[in-house]
């Protein structure tokens, strides 16, 4: 689902170049749920801005599912992005004009999925929201609004979820219900989830997690036997 070749990023500072990520080498199964986790500084959010086409490596190539992004143009990649990808930030990110709902139905209706309402009150319903969904995001709490997110990145039916730090703003009890979430949603709809966390309660949650360290992975560790189609060390 997610593959990377000899990956690397630097940028040009005013003290010369500065390399972010170096030799990233990795594969995610579909389905497989991964947490990317790191010190401050370690490249980690770079690599999942890379990994979603929200950003552009200066070397090495990226796979999401059949496409190759690093070989398309801008306008490519928002098509891809927009198929197949969905995202949970830690600021939410969500639009302060529109309503829960429509907050919600707004991936959907760009597609031109048929549908969107519907779908996105059942899932207000389902991250018990359904009470607000004419509320607005200045009118609902940290908590209320990264639940109005989660919602509206499961709306959109894609195959990958990408969080950066969903739990960062959220006080212990209600980062506890965000992960809940998360993760149930994710093993009903199926998606393979990338995640970048502080938060070792999340990371334990997933399939595996890759620790980065100064730009590089430091503990390569294939996907789990199950994901890549083998159990007990027979093909299935």
């Amino acid at each position: 689902m997610i593959k990377t070749k000899d990956l690397g990023k630097t940028v040009s500072t005013s003290e010369g170049q500065l390399t972010i990520l170096k030799g990233i080498d990795l594969e995610i199964k579909k389905s497989e749920s991964v947490a990317i986790v790191g010190a401050s500084g370690s490249g980690k959010t770079t690599l999942l801005s890379l990994l979603a086409g929200l950003d552009t490596p200066t070397a090495g190539q990226i796979f999401l599912g059949d496409y190759e992004i690093t070989a398309l143009d801008e306008e490519e990649r928002a098509r891809v992005r927009s198929e197949l990808v969905g995202f949970v930030f830690q600021s939410f990110q969500l639009l302060a004009s529109l309503s829960a709902i429509e907050n919600v139905m707004l991936p959907s209706e760009l597609r031109g999925d048929t549908g969107a309402e519907a779908k996105a009150r059942e899932l207000l319903e389902r991250v018990e929201l359904g009470h607000r969904t004419n509320h607005y995001p200045r009118q609902l709490s940290g908590g209320e609004q990264q639940r109005v997110a989660i919602a509206r990145a499961f709306a959109s039916s894609v195959d990958i979820l990408f969080a950066d730090e969903p739990t960062g703003n959220l006080d212990t009890t209600t980062g506890q219900h965000i992960i809940d979430l998360i993760f149930e949603l994710n093993k009903e709809f199926g998606t393979t989830l990338v995640l970048v966390t502080h938060d070792q309660r999340l990371a334990d949650r997933c399939d595996r997690t890759i620790h980065i360290a100064s730009g590089e992975i430091i503990n390569p560790e294939p996907a789990p036997a199950v994901v890549q189609g083998i159990v007990e060390g027979s093909a299935i």
